[in-house]
């Protein structure tokens, strides 16, 4: 504003609040990039909890702002923490290491974690997150950005020369001048510091004649980023409010490890690039009889019942609820095949459907742009799978916010997919069912959920990740093809290849 605007609005506060107040020069408002890319590490385990996550923080484009994504698989973290640490990340701005300015044009990408079945809360994948970032930006090479201006300079043009000379000055980009008559105008852009106050300049040495407008451009490099920097004074490692140390647990009690020397202690392997499909070695196609051999072992099975045994004593079938509610639902709840109870032992297979469209990486990409087509491939390749495989398969779906008292059970080929009912989720119902077929047959649960597949162990199910299932679902459809390429080799025989000729009379 000018002058006489700012001795107006002086003048008001003081009339109207009776407040002396003064006007002194604007400040910049800076931002934090990164230059380079580089893992974040964060871990937070006092005693009695437990986190642990890895960022990875590359450069985005100019003006991108934080992007968040998750590299993830849902079978390495479950979903409900990838979500909660996507959550911490986007709750608040992150100070920048040069300056403490806010973050922008990154993109973070969680690429491992780990949480505890009894000891990790909310809480603890706050502290871990917000330590991945701070680690993450130490470890880094950051570039300080300031706000530019798109500046129009009309000056007459006697005054041309000294317009030039300020704005080489200043470290502006412009066009060259256009001249009309007696009067010139510049164009370009320069850094807002810059031009902090020029216009007031421009009116005394053009004596009113000259104008200068001004438009926000947008954020880039500093150009004097160490005068700023040394400025400021700002000290990374001394934000104990930002920090990027790590807390472990050694002998019940917990220990701050610094920043420099974090990576040594994590669980977790650091992955020094980005796990994206490009740096991968492409995985070689499985036969049926490879993917049988990679299917979960009943060794591992044995081993945690064994685990569990001696924790909490013999397996006996039992609810993780009150036995009394336990009953009430017996009466009331049977499973999708109304004659579990008195068919022949057969083995079956339950599938959580949303878990694992989202945790196959070609669905995933499919449910993007139209979920009932995801979900009608998931529901044909597992006919596919049972016509081999002989298991009797129920697909889950969620329905839960849809208004309705009982579950829905149709017959999609010789899967038997089962959509919830109100305010119950898929895990719900597949934890309520193994516990009712598991009474008299073999029951497996197919699930990217860890605590889902922990539950479904102690009903005494076997379990099997969703990629084990991708990998027995792929050789199920391959053997169904060979079978199907065989039996017309065979009629082809039978027949000889020749033509059907339609006899005169038929």
């Amino acid at each position: 504003m000018g002058e006489v605007q700012l001795e107006v609005l002086r003048r008001r506060i003081l009339d109207r609040f009776g407040e002396a107040v003064d006007f002194g020069p604007g400040s910049i408002v800076y931002r934090e990039t990164l230059k380079t890319a580089a893992e974040g590490m964060g871990h937070f385990e006092p005693l009695r909890h437990y986190a642990e996550v890895h960022l990875w923080l590359e450069p985005g484009p100019r003006g991108s702002g934080v992007r968040l994504a998750s590299e993830l698989s849902e079978d390495v973290l479950d979903r409900n923490w990838q979500r909660l640490i996507l959550t911490h990340l986007s709750e608040r701005e992150f100070p920048g290491v040069l300056t403490g300015s806010p973050l922008t044009d990154v993109k973070i990408t969680l690429i491992a974690g780990r949480a505890h079945l009894k000891h990790t809360e909310g809480g603890d994948f706050r502290e871990a997150t917000y330590r991945a970032v701070r680690h993450g930006l130490l470890n880094a090479e950051s570039e300080l950005l300031e706000p530019w201006y798109d500046f129009r300079l009309d000056v007459p043009s006697a005054h041309i020369g000294r317009a030039l000379a300020d704005l080489e000055r200043f470290g502006a980009q412009f066009d060259t001048p256009e001249t009309d008559g007696n009067r010139s105008v510049l164009s370009g852009s320069a850094p807002a510091a810059s031009l902090s106050g020029y216009g007031a300049e421009v009116l005394v040495y053009t004596k009113g004649m000259g104008a200068l407008s001004l438009l926000p451009k947008g954020y880039f490099p500093c150009h004097n980023t160490e005068e700023v920097v040394a400025r400021i004074g700002y000290d990374a490692e001394r934000d104990l409010l930002n920090t990027g140390d790590s807390v472990f647990c050694s002998h019940g009690a917990g220990f701050v490890v610094p920043w420099r020397e974090a990576a040594g202690h994590m669980h977790l392997p650091p992955r020094k690039r980005r796990p994206n499909a490009a740096q991968s070695t492409p995985a070689a196609p499985q036969t049926p009889s490879a993917a049988r051999l990679q299917r979960p072992s009943f060794e591992a099975d044995s081993e945690l019942r064994a685990i569990f045994e001696r924790t909490y004593g013999p397996l006996k079938r039992r609810d993780l609820r009150p036995q009394s509610a336990v009953r009430a639902e017996e009466e009331t709840y049977r499973p999708a095949l109304k004659n579990a109870e008195t068919a022949p032992k057969n083995r079956y297979l339950l599938v959580d459907g949303y878990n694992i469209i989202h945790a196959w990486e070609t669905l995933r990409a499919i449910a993007a742009r139209d979920l009932d087509t995801a979900r009608a491939l998931l529901t044909d390749l597992l006919s596919a799978y049972r016509s081999v495989s002989g298991e009797i398969v129920l697909l889950v779906f969620d329905a839960y916010r849809v208004p309705r008292p009982v579950e829905d059970v149709e017959q999609a080929g010789n899967v038997t997919v089962v959509f919830t009912k109100q305010a119950e989720t898929a895990d719900t119902y597949i934890e309520r069912a193994t516990y009712e077929i598991g009474k008299r047959h073999k029951a497996r649960v197919a699930t990217a959920d860890y605590a889902e597949q922990v539950i479904v162990l102690g009903h005494g199910a076997e379990r099997v990740s969703a990629a084990e299932l991708e990998a027995e679902v792929k050789a199920a459809v391959e053997t169904l093809r060979e079978r199907v390429d065989a039996l017309n080799t065979k009629e082809n025989a039978k027949f000889g290849n020749r033509p059907i000729v339609k006899e005169e009379g038929d």
